[in-house]
């Protein structure tokens, strides 16, 4: 065995969460298994073990094969700062910011990269599950393609196509991408799954037949639709539903355009007494909202326009006169400051932009990028948690005279005079069960006996026992070569 690779007839058919269920699958059979992603574009990374960053679907993937996540599992993750433009990391660092149309020139340079990586894996573990990106499909982007068919062909790994038929028109979906594939990489393709079923998977025999009959591929099985998956964090904010939980104490996140790190919120949303509510673009800040959340951004000083633009930045000045508390984290921590200068442009034009002013502090941003995993102690409890920074730029001021948590007796983050409004640089920090209930009890609720991580290990057995029970994993696994 040595590698296994899961393209999709499109973005979103769940292959990410196939590949942690396989990853879980080949660990209980005694397998050393590793992830690997080529190329992801997300803004919901990970720091991995050796002191870079990948996409959070990839360190998922790693938990789910008993791993620490390390970055040759995702070589190069695009990070979008705007509607046509990128961070490029690579190997876990940036490498530098492209516009799209300035991409394809670095691609030669990415697939070495990408092949260094993938073979440090190969040599490592029994097998490498390999993740697509999009669909092979998109054949406008087959040149110098790292992400799909470029790399199933160069590293020789049988492809699986996974189609959605939740979305509709699988028949389709997965004939169609036959269709448009060339011959060369078509002969990669060793077979189809159907993905997202809901209802009596035998309602699908005939299609599921005519597939095979129209393709000449195998099929591995139809998999029902996955009940548990929103316990698992998402890789996509659209996938982010509106609200979650039903409890009495309502916690709103505002969706930002170019949202970061946003499984941040994620082990609040398992808390029955939590009501997790996401503030869509054009909706209101709940007034009845206990504490509002400013998640991490991409691009800190475009969604603070984007911000404005909802009128988000009225709803938090009344929010905050009611007496209510807001944090920000990361990006939504410089937000919250009395202003953001970026004098070299480094998530977007060159210049200056006000803050909130609801903290008294100022952020510079820098081109080094801070990059660890911490162990901190929050001030106020004097509890241990940990968590990991992933941020450009560097804050200052009055507020941060009271700081947030001490990393080494070093000051981190900033809370205001009235005490309501807090700011900190740490991502993960509600992962710890022991910080989540003291900082809930600072809103006049008790959290519950949730053990967060250990919900999700549960979560990935169940989905591996969920693809034992509806697809021929032996096949699959029998396709690695």
């Amino acid at each position: 065995m040595t590698a296994l690779m899961l393209q999709g007839t499109g973005s979103n058919v769940g292959k990410s969460m196939l590949v942690a269920g396989l990853c879980r699958i080949a660990r209980r059979r005694g397998l050393l298994v590793a992830p690997f992603k080529p190329q992801n574009m997300s803004n919901n990374a990970a720091v991995t073990a050796d002191g870079g960053e990948i996409g959070r679907a990839q360190a998922l993937q790693a938990l789910a094969a008993g791993l620490d996540p390390v970055t040759d599992m995702n070589p190069v993750l695009l990070k979008p700062e705007t509607e046509t433009g990128a961070q490029v990391i690579v190997q876990g660092r940036r490498l530098t910011s492209l516009q799209a149309g300035s991409y394809a020139a670095v691609k030669p340079q990415l697939l070495q990269a990408v092949q260094q990586s993938f073979t440090r894996l190969r040599a490592a573990y029994d097998l490498v599950i390999v993740e697509g990106a999009g669909s092979p499909a998109e054949v406008n982007l087959r040149k110098g393609d790292i992400a799909n068919m470029g790399f199933a062909r160069a590293a020789d790994v049988p492809v699986v196509l996974v189609g959605d038929i939740d979305r509709g028109g699988v028949i389709a979906q997965i004939i169609g991408t036959r269709a448009v594939l060339d011959p060369a990489d078509r002969a990669m393709v060793s077979g189809f799954i159907i993905n997202k079923f809901r209802g009596d998977p035998r309602l699908f025999d005939d299609g599921y037949a005519y597939i095979a009959a129209k393709t000449g591929w195998p099929g591995f099985g139809v998999l029902p639709w996955f009940a548990q998956a929103h316990r698992l964090p998402a890789e996509d904010a659209l996938d982010l539903p509106a609200r979650r939980g039903g409890g009495t104490v309502v916690v709103a996140a505002l969706a930002l355009s170019r949202i970061a790190n946003f499984d941040d919120l994620d082990p609040l949303a398992a808390e029955p007494d939590i009501d997790l509510v996401m503030v869509r673009p054009g909706q209101p800040i709940p007034a009845e909202a206990h504490l509002v959340i400013l998640p991490g951004s991409k691009s800190t000083r475009g969604d603070l326009a984007f911000l404005r633009a909802q009128g988000w930045d009225i709803d938090l000045i009344a929010h905050h006169r009611r007496g209510g508390h807001v944090l920000g984290i990361c990006g939504g921590y410089q937000m919250l400051g009395k202003n953001i200068a970026d004098p070299d442009g480094l998530e977007g034009p060159p210049g200056t932009t006000e803050g909130l002013g609801l903290l008294d502090v100022t952020t510079r941003m820098h081109p080094d990028k801070h990059l660890r995993r911490v162990r901190a102690v929050h001030s106020a409890s004097g509890l241990p948690f940990e968590g990991y920074e992933i941020h450009l730029g560097r804050t200052e001021g009055a507020d941060c005279q009271r700081p947030f948590a001490q990393l080494d007796g070093v000051a981190e983050g900033a809370i205001s005079r009235c005490g309501r409004v807090t700011g900190s640089y740490l991502h993960g920090m509600f992962s710890d069960d022991a910080f989540r209930a003291a900082f809930l009890e600072q809103l006049g609720t008790a959290a519950s006996a949730t053990v967060y991580r250990a919900g999700v290990e549960d979560t990935l057995e169940a989905l591996a026992d969920h693809l034992e029970q509806n697809l021929d994993t032996d096949a699959l696994f029998g396709l690695a070569r």
